[in-house]
């Protein structure tokens, strides 16, 4: 008999969790990210970093530059309940992540411009953790090094689902609230 409680306790808990989520920021916005679907592109808000160049050194200093955004971000964004949210900060955000991202630039021995966007832009497809992201237009936050004419790095902001290097450059790390949130309930 306890056991039947627990369950029904365990199952309303679930419910409400889900619910609040569903409704922090009304019906349409929420920080369910399903696996696979043609709106995906309304669901969420990416980060590009493009390098100056495909050059060896462009590359390094953007991910250098990737590392410090990314550390900057997870905690303005932490607080983000839907998406508008997540844009407005971004919005709010932009010449604090340039200045980061020129200093970064600076400490590397590098002293080309950034520019910082929050746009709708055009993606191609791309598989991300087992989510497709399919082609279309999203908003995304554009960070552009110099020429911005290399190999970007990307991720989502909204909800944040960024994948960054272990120090030993091997292991990536799954850096994501949604996921703590889950393992929290789920163990």
């Amino acid at each position: 008999m306890k056991k039947k409680y627990l369950l029904a306790f365990f199952l309303v808990a679930i419910a409400v969790t889900a619910v609040a989520a569903l409704t922090a920021c009304g019906a349409k916005e929420n920080f369910v990210l399903p696996k696979n679907s043609a709106s995906l592109s309304e669901e969420v808000v990416r980060i590009h970093i493009r390098a100056n160049s495909n050059g060896e050194e462009d590359q390094r200093v953007k991910l250098a530059v990737r590392d410090s955004v990314t550390a900057y971000l997870s905690e303005k964004l932490e607080d983000c309940a839907c998406r508008s949210d997540a844009l407005e900060t971004l919005e709010n955000e932009k010449e604090n992540l340039r200045d980061i991202a020129k200093t970064t630039l600076y400490e590397n021995g590098f002293d080309y411009d950034v520019r910082v966007s929050l746009k709708k832009e055009a993606f191609p497809e791309r598989v991300y953790d087992g989510y497709v992201f399919p082609e279309g237009v999203y908003d995304a936050l554009i960070i552009s090094l110099g020429e911005g004419k290399g190999d970007n790095w990307w991720c989502v902001a909204f909800p944040p689902l960024c994948f960054l290097p272990a120090s030993n450059g091997e292991e990536i790390v799954y850096v994501s609230w949604v996921k703590e949130l889950l393992d929290s309930l789920f163990g």
